[in-house]
């Protein structure tokens, strides 16, 4: 499955806003947009993604802490 595919499962799983997801993945809140738009991410990047895909919130609904 593509990455953003996995973000977006992630978002919606989580209830999580593709800001904060950004933030915590790689420190940058325009990730999910910039990807929705078309940016390829390098091979480290992925692995960052990857990582923060891998750690979960507590709980569902717990993502959004706005």
């Amino acid at each position: 499955m593509a990455i953003l595919g996995k973000i977006e499962r992630y978002l919606r799983r989580y209830d999580m806003p593709r800001t904060k997801f950004g933030r915590l993945a790689v420190n940058d809140p325009r990730l999910v947009d910039d990807l929705r738009n078309g940016r390829a991410p390098g091979p480290e990047l992925c692995e960052r993604i990857e990582a923060q895909l891998s750690r979960a919130p507590a709980a569902p609904g717990q993502g959004d802490a706005r």
